[in-house]
């Protein structure tokens, strides 16, 4: 299994996804400017593996000389790493949620010395890769269970081992499906404008001796219609509570074809990316790249040059639309509202 990030020896390495499928090259990432550089420029794909990139570039910008001498000082620090990291990508909820969690252990530790923060700043950052981890295994176990034999599945963008710091998350589980189901195939869509399907998805897919197929994204339509998929599985950048789920750009017009057709549209993803505070996914901000990344691809000009486009890089896709959302702590249905409510009343 590819992993996306690892920390080794004191190293924080990650796989610099921007050079898939042809080389598979591990940065050490040494500092919060280049993390942010990373996630701006997708070098760094997933929401979950941004959360967790995330929290190490708290720990890594507070231990880089020269050191602060003062508590204030120190969170002033990892106010402004939070807010670069934040711009750098305003969807991911995972993001937010490991940063937030960051910031909460440095001042409940503030009576710590400098010295001794860092560290307990370091531990915890460990802790939320192990933690993604652990929940990503999770959801794999829970979402074999939503899989039959002889299924065929659409998958759709990056929610692999390349998204996560585990197993991932959607891809995840549609690989521990094929190992223990019978005749299970799977169908890919490029995910223009990035293919993060022909060139991440794909590579997994192969590693694990899946047996899969390659489309173009405007097939789906055509394969539903003539009964040729039973299951569309994708991942999330953040969810609101009433189940809207905001996610790679095409995902939307994936699962209202899904619903068209009465497919199962499922959305396999960690609590991390749900957002408490949001109650619609209208209220979700989205992500707006450069236009220049849709017209190339590895480089190379697909169209005339002077031509101008737009890159709207998420989309949100209602409720409505969703079968059911696969998290660590279980497999949530509609009424998403209710539903919702009752899971994160337990968790406090």
């Amino acid at each position: 299994m590819l992993k996306a990030i690892e920390w080794k020896q004191h190293k924080l390495l990650a796989v610099d996804q921007s050079k898939l499928p042809g080389k598979i090259v591990k940065i050490q990432c040494k500092n919060p400017a280049q993390i942010v550089e990373m996630i701006r420029e997708r070098k760094i794909q997933g929401s979950n593996a941004i959360g967790v990139l995330a929290a190490f570039a708290v720990y890594l910008g507070v231990k880089l000389p020269p050191l602060v001498k003062t508590y204030e000082k120190l969170i002033q620090q990892i106010e402004k790493i939070c807010s670069q990291i934040t711009k750098a990508q305003p969807t991911s909820m995972s993001i937010q949620w490991a940063l937030d969690r960051m910031k909460r252990c440095a001042k409940s530790n503030r009576d710590h010395k400098l010295v001794t923060l860092r560290e307990i700043l370091l531990r915890e950052a460990i802790a939320i890769l192990r933690e993604d981890e652990k929940a990503t295994e999770a959801i794999v176990e829970l979402g074999v269970d939503m899989i039959r034999d002889g299924d065929t599945i659409l998958v759709f963008g990056n929610t692999g081992s390349l998204s996560s710091a585990g197993r991932g998350t959607a891809l995840g589980m549609v690989i521990a499906a094929a190992s223990k189901r019978e005749d299970i195939h799977v169908l890919v869509c490029e995910t223009r404008p990035l293919l993060l399907g022909a060139r991440q998805a794909a590579l997994e897919l192969k590693q694990a001796r899946v047996s899969f197929q390659l489309i173009t994204d405007n097939m789906a339509a055509h394969l539903m219609k003539t009964g040729m998929i039973d299951i569309v599985v994708a991942g999330a950048e953040r969810i609101s509570m009433n189940g809207d789920v905001a996610a790679e750009i095409g995902t939307y017009g994936l699962a209202m074809l899904a619903y068209h057709h009465s497919i199962s549209f499922y959305v396999a993803a960690t609590v991390s990316n749900f957002d408490r505070n949001l109650f619609s996914g209208e209220m979700i901000p989205s992500e707006e790249r450069k236009p220049g990344e849709i017209l190339m691809v590895n480089g190379k000009p697909i169209t005339l040059p002077g031509v101008k486009a737009i890159y709207p890089a998420t989309d949100v896709t209602s409720q409505k639309y969703v079968s059911a959302i696969i998290t660590e702590l279980g497999i949530i249905r509609a009424p998403y509202d209710q539903n919702l409510r009752n899971l994160f009343s337990n968790l406090g």
